[in-house]
């Protein structure tokens, strides 16, 4: 199931409006073809024998919720031009504005990122760490709408959350030029933070380091250093933590950025160290490990420990680790995946859900190490169309009905509907 948009059509959603009292909206999407369609009905005070019954209570009182989104990457950006003007309107409004889902978290690289058709130029330059500007008119982001049109004309699209720079993976881990390689990032994002600031864009997080435990693991051609939850918390502590303090940006700090199968370690590690945790206001994660960590023993049990620092999910795609088809246009199962991420999660203590590149080609690209993933809009510049795949509604269900400052209350389910799969969150807007 794809909804094909072009010049001339896209598909649109009224704006919300509250149903007479005693009367309920219900709004669905199918693997048969519905898109977020609306029906009314009307609360019954009795039904016969239900299957199941989910009682509210909005005395139990959980954590706010920031907002739901997508990470404007540089290949997200050079997708967005390939299409003629009016398909480009229609593909950012889809995304922030009150016709369609209302994406209120945008993510995006500060450096160097593999959501692009090649490295940074002070990448390729192996010497040379960013300092001060973490891009040049070479690179792509430079002369693409991701530096300022979906961010700064688009009114609701009002939260960022900027992800560290990246560097070499060749320089070493411990010592003077890991040092070296933090400082000259540091410089390059309290830079980046006035770049933004004097175009009008509020930068409200940033994370300092992409996955951190990367660098470990993966290849040399990808765009990282390694850092340890102890080289984290002492980078924060005596140099970023300060730097952001002195400047005159309200940025708020996010920690560790990667998997949750790091949690709670990582944050005991950090936010054990009381001058390091005043620095912090959250933790950012990533999904790609979800599956073989359960959510209990690393989200809810971080909440227990530090519940002044919230939760947020700052990346997730599908199609990663897929050796056929990175992109599978209308994969109803992809859809399912996000929303049974965000049900789990927001029952978890997760203040919000942030996707990874709003819209890719065809291939899953373009990636200059060929990580090619899935998103929820596809482009196919060649016909000047793009594609809303399952993975849009989905999250589209929570982005266009739970704006930032909702609450999280208790929902009771009589007994677990093993036939149905049943999930739920409850949420007081």
């Amino acid at each position: 199931m794809v909804c094909v948009c072009n010049t001339t059509y896209c598909d649109t959603l009224d704006p919300l409006v509250l149903p007479p009292h005693g009367s309920y909206l219900k709004y669905e999407s199918s693997k048969a073809g519905k898109r977020l369609e609306s029906s009314e009905g009307r609360f019954q005070r009795r039904l016969c024998a239900p299957d199941i019954v989910l009682t509210l209570d909005t005395t139990q009182r959980f954590q706010r919720v920031k907002g739901f989104g997508g990470s404007i990457t540089d290949a997200a950006a050079i997708n967005i031009l390939s299409l003629p003007e009016k398909a480009q309107d229609h593909l950012l409004r889809s995304y922030f504005s009150e016709e369609v889902v209302m994406s209120t978290e945008v993510a995006q690289p500060s450096s160097a990122s593999t959501g692009s058709p090649s490295a940074p130029s002070w990448l390729r330059d192996q010497n040379s760490p960013p300092s001060g500007s973490s891009t040049s008119s070479s690179d792509p982001a430079s002369s693409a709408p991701a530096r300022n049109e979906p961010t700064c004309a688009l009114q609701r699209a009002a939260t960022r959350c900027q992800r560290g720079p990246r560097g070499p993976h060749q320089l070493p881990e411990r010592g003077e030029r890991l040092q070296e390689a933090a400082l000259g990032g540091l410089g390059a994002l309290v830079g980046l933070l006035s770049m933004f600031r004097a175009g009008d864009s509020v930068v409200r997080g940033v994370a300092p380091q992409n996955e951190p435990l990367a660098g470990l693991f993966t290849p040399p051609q990808a765009p990282t250093i390694a850092f340890t939850a102890a080289q984290q918390r002492d980078f924060i502590l005596h140099d970023l933590g300060p730097a952001l303090a002195r400047s005159a940006h309200r940025t708020q700090l996010l920690i560790l950025d990667d998997q949750r199968i790091h949690l709670p370690h990582w944050a005991k590690v950090v936010l054990g160290n009381a001058t390091a945790a005043r620095y912090v206001a959250g933790l950012a994660v990533h999904w790609y490990l979800d599956p073989i960590v359960p959510p209990g023993c690393s989200l809810e049990a971080t909440h227990k420990l530090f519940p002044d620092h919230f939760l947020l999910y700052t990346e997730a795609c599908s199609g990663f680790f897929t050796f056929r088809f990175a992109v599978s246009l209308g994969c109803w199962e992809r859809g399912d995946q996000y929303s049974h991420s965000i049900l789990t999660v927001l029952n978890h203590f997760v203040a919000g859900w942030t996707d990874w590149n709003l819209a890719l080609d065809l291939e899953g690209g373009p990636n200059w190490v060929k990580n090619f993933v899935d998103s929820p809009i596809i482009v196919d510049g060649s016909k000047d169309v793009f594609y809303k795949q399952p993975m849009f509604y989905h999250l589209g269900h929570f982005s266009k009905f739970i704006p930032e400052g909702s609450r999280r209350v208790g929902l009771h389910s009589s007994r677990r509907c093993l036939l149905c799969q049943l999930e739920h969150v409850a949420i007081l807007r």
